[in-house]
C-alpha cells in the first residue's frame, strides 16, 4: 500500500469516539460523544469534527465496543447449538474450576444457550479425524426444521474432533441452508482448529450470539460511510493486535471482543520500542473502564485461552481465540460513586456513560463520578475541557457529591478525595495483577499512560506501583485510535498436533508448519494482498512430557529440522524458566503447532519536536489544586504544545491539551522529549 494513503481510525468508548487521521504527512485528531443509540452517529461526528472529506480517505480502521457490550450486556440473538450425540451438556460441565475453592455459594457460569436449546445430532470422528460414525442427515434436516419453527436465526454447530476433520460440520451447513437459508450458521472449526470442546463450543455459541448484532452494525456503517462518498476499505480491530477486512469482522464478530483497549496496548508497545523501553506497562483510563496490560521484551502478550467476565470468584467465559491479555475494570471518569450496604464508598462499575454523562456535563446527570470529583479538587479546567468545546459545571459536581459528603458528615472536596482514592485503589490493583501477580518487577517498567483520563491518575498510581518513571504520549486522548493505524492486517492459524517434540517427529512438525502456510497465504490472497507482503511467525506450544499446560515458543524461520527442533526446545526450557521459576531433563510434547501472518500497512510518522524557549513561556496561568495528603497547592498550568523540549520542570503542575490533562504532583519532575512524549519522575 502507497505510504501516501490516507488512513483514518476511529475509536468508540463508552463516552467519547475518537478519530485519528493520517494524510499529507500529518495528523489530525478528533472527538466526539459517543451515541449508544446508534454508535454510527458518534462515528460521523467525529469525521464531521475532523474536518474530512471521506471521498479522500483509502482506508477506514475502526474499534468498536458493540461485541463485548453485547456479551457482558446480555443483549445478542438467542442462538441454538447443534452438537454430536452425547455432548450436550458440555456448556454446563465447563471445566470444573472453582477459581475460589472456599466460595460455598459458587455457581457455574450461566450458559449462553440453555439446554432446551441444544439439538444433538449422530455423528462421529475420532481424535485422529477418522469418521467413526456417519453424519445422520435426516437427523440435521429436522433439528434445522425445528430451530427454524422456534423462530432462532443463528446456529452454532460444533461437534466433536472437528478441528481435525471439519467435513460433518461443512455438511451441517448445507443442510441447515436447505431448511433454513437465512439463519446465521457458526462453524467451531472456522474459529478455532484446536482441541478443547467445552472452549470451541462456547467460542462457537458466542459468535452466534453476537453476529447478527455485528452484522448490521458493520452493514450500517459502510452504508452511512458511503452515502457520505467514502469508497476506500474498511477494517475492523481485532483483539489479536491486528486487522481484518469488515466482509471477515461480519462472519468472526467475537475476535472483536476487544477491538477497542487492544489498540491502546499496541501503541504503548510501539512508544516503548521508540524510547528504548522493551517492557511497558499499558495503562488506558477513558470516560468508562480502565484497561491495563503487559509489554515484555517490546512483544505485547497474546493469549490464546482468554475468558470474558472471569474474576477470583467467577470462572467466567472462555474464548478460544488469541486475544491480547489485557485486565479491565469499570474505573474511568464517569464511573458513578455509591455506598454500600456497609456505608463504604465504591466507584464503579456502573457508568454514566455518555448519556447523560457525569454531572458536570450538564446533561441531567445526578450521580457524582470521578470527572466530578476531579474537577472539584482543582485537577480540571471546566473552561478548557475539550479544548474549550464543553464547559464543565462546577455548581453541578457540587450537587451530585453533596449526598455522600452529608452520609459521612464530611465537606463536598473530602468527598471528592473520597472517591478518588478508591477509583485509585481499583486502578492500582488491576495494575498489580498484570505485573506484580504474574511476577513482574514493576521498578523495570516504564508505564505508558493514555486515554482521556489516564494522564490525570497515572502519575499518582505510577507512585504505588514504582515504576522507573510514566510516559504520557502525544495525543493521549486518542492514543488507542493512533494505535489501530501503526497496527499491521494479521491472521492466526493453528493445529492440535499432540506428540513429543523431538528431532524423529521434525518431519512432522514441517508438514504442519507447510499446512498453515499455505493456508495463510490462501487467505490472503482472496484479499488481493500480494504474497510478497507477508511476514510469517512461526511458534509451537509445548510442554513436559505427562504436565497439562503449555508454554508458546518461538520456531526458528529456516527448515523444520532436527537442528531446529533442539533449538527451539532450549528456547522452550528458557521461556519455562523464567514463566515456573524452573526447568526440567523431561522429554517435551508439542500440543498445537500456531501461525501468525501480516501483511504491514504504512504507519504514521513520529516527526521530532525542538522547541525552543523557557518553561514560563507554556504557563498559560495559576491555579489552586488540591492534592489531598500532598496538601493544596498554587500550581502553574502549561499548555503541553508551547513546553519547551528536554527541559526538566518541576511539579506541582497540571499539563493541559485539548483532550487530556496531566496531572503532575508536587515533588515530581516532567519534561517533553524529542519525540512529543511527556515524561514524570
Amino acid at each position: 500500500m502507497p505510504q501516501d494513503t490516507t488512513r483514518v481510525a476511529v475509536d468508540i468508548g463508552g463516552t467519547f469516539t475518537d478519530l485519528v487521521a493520517v494524510r499529507d504527512g500529518g495528523l489530525t485528531l478528533a472527538k466526539a460523544s459517543t451515541t449508544p443509540s446508534n454508535f454510527a452517529g458518534g462515528v460521523l461526528d467525529a469525521v464531521e469534527k475532523g474536518g474530512l472529506p471521506l471521498a479522500s480517505v483509502d482506508q477506514f480502521v475502526h474499534g468498536t465496543t458493540v461485541v463485548i457490550n453485547a456479551i457482558t450486556e446480555r443483549t445478542g440473538e438467542e442462538t441454538a447449538l447443534l452438537t454430536t450425540a452425547g455432548f450436550r451438556d458440555v456448556l454446563d460441565v465447563t471445566r470444573a474450576n472453582r477459581p475460589d475453592m472456599f466460595n460455598y455459594q459458587y455457581e457455574k457460569p450461566e450458559p449462553f444457550v440453555p439446554r432446551r436449546h441444544r439439538w444433538e445430532v449422530p455423528e462421529r470422528v475420532d481424535q485422529a479425524g477418522e469418521p467413526v460414525q456417519p453424519l445422520d442427515e435426516d437427523a440435521v434436516r429436522e433439528a434445522a426444521r425445528e430451530i427454524r419453527d422456534a423462530g432462532f436465526d443463528t446456529i452454532a454447530v460444533s461437534y466433536l474432533h472437528s478441528y481435525e476433520n471439519p467435513d460433518h460440520e461443512r455438511r451441517t451447513r448445507e443442510l441447515v441452508e436447505e431448511v433454513h437459508p437465512d439463519a446465521y450458521v457458526t462453524l467451531s472449526h472456522e474459529l478455532t482448529k484446536e482441541y478443547r470442546e467445552y472452549e470451541r463450543t462456547n467460542t462457537a455459541v458466542l459468535n452466534s450470539y453476537v453476529r447478527p448484532i455485528a452484522d448490521e452494525y458493520l452493514d450500517t456503517l459502510s452504508g452511512r460511510l458511503g452515502n457520505q462518498g467514502f469508497d476506500g476499505t474498511t477494517y475492523a480491530m481485532k483483539s489479536n493486535a491486528g486487522t481484518a477486512s469488515f466482509d471477515e469482522a461480519r462472519r468472526r464478530p467475537v475476535e472483536m471482543v476487544e477491538s477497542g483497549p487492544v489498540g491502546g496496548v499496541y501503541g504503548a508497545a510501539h512508544v516503548g520500542r521508540q524510547l528504548d523501553e522493551p517492557d511497558v506497562v499499558s495503562f488506558d483510563m477513558g470516560g468508562t473502564t480502565a484497561k491495563t496490560s503487559v509489554v515484555r521484551d517490546g512483544e505485547v502478550t497474546i493469549d490464546t485461552d482468554y475468558w470474558l467476565e472471569s474474576s477470583p470468584r467467577d470462572e467466567g467465559y472462555p474464548l478460544k481465540i488469541p486475544v491480547v491479555d489485557i485486565v479491565e475494570i469499570g474505573a474511568g471518569g464517569g464511573s458513578i460513586a455509591w455506598t454500600d450496604a456497609g456505608g463504604s464508598i465504591n466507584v464503579g462499575p456502573e457508568s454514566s456513560g455518555a448519556d447523560p454523562g457525569p454531572a458536570c456535563y450538564g446533561r441531567g446527570g445526578t450521580e457524582p463520578t470521578v470527572t466530578d470529583a476531579n474537577l472539584l479538587t482543582g485537577r480540571l479546567n471546566p473552561d478548557y475541557f475539550l479544548g474549550g468545546d464543553m464547559r464543565l459545571d462546577v455548581d453541578a459536581a457540587e450537587t451530585a457529591l453533596e449526598p455522600l459528603a452529608d452520609e459521612f458528615d464530611t465537606s463536598v472536596r473530602e468527598a471528592a478525595h473520597g472517591v478518588l482514592r478508591v477509583v485509585n485503589s481499583n486502578m492500582a490493583n488491576a495494575l498489580k495483577q498484570v505485573s506484580i501477580r504474574r511476577g513482574h518487577d514493576p521498578r523495570d517498567f516504564v508505564l505508558v499512560a493514555s486515554g482521556g483520563a489516564g494522564p490525570l491518575h497515572a502519575a499518582t498510581l505510577a507512585r504505588e506501583l514504582g515504576v522507573k518513571e510514566t510516559v504520557v504520549p502525544r495525543a493521549p486522548g486518542q492514543f488507542s485510535a493512533w494505535g489501530m493505524l501503526v497496527t499491521d492486517l494479521r491472521k492466526d492459524f493453528a493445529r492440535t498436533r499432540v506428540m513429543p517434540f523431538d528431532g524423529g517427529h521434525a518431519d512432522e512438525v514441517a508438514a504442519t508448519v507447510a499446512a498453515l502456510e499455505a493456508e495463510a497465504r490462501d487467505a490472503y490472497a482472496a484479499e488481493d494482498v500480494d504474497e510478497d507482503e507477508l511476514v510469517l511467525e512461526r511458534s509451537v506450544d509445548l510442554r513436559y512430557a505427562g504436565q497439562e499446560h503449555t508454554v508458546n515458543t518461538p520456531l526458528g524461520d529456516g527448515p523444520v529440522d532436527a537442528s531446529e527442533i533442539a533449538a527451539t526446545i532450549e528456547r522452550f526450557h528458557a521461556r519455562h524458566e523464567r514463566t515456573f521459576d524452573f526447568r526440567l531433563d523431561d522429554p517435551c510434547e508439542v500440543v498445537n503447532v500456531r501461525l501468525t501472518a501480516s501483511a504491514p500497512m504504512p504507519k504514521p510518522a513520529v516527526e521530532s519536536l525542538d522547541v525552543a524557549g523557557e518553561p514560563a513561556d507554556a504557563v498559560k496561568h495559576t491555579r489552586e489544586v488540591d492534592f489531598a495528603t500532598e496538601g493544596i497547592h498554587d500550581a502553574r498550568v502549561y499548555e503541553r504544545d508551547a513546553l519547551p523540549t528536554e527541559t526538566s520542570i518541576d511539579g506541582p503542575a497540571v499539563v493541559e491539551e485539548p483532550a487530556c490533562t496531566t496531572l503532575v504532583h508536587p515533588e515530581q519532575t516532567f519534561e517533553v522529549d524529542t519525540f512529543g512524549n511527556l515524561h514524570i519522575s
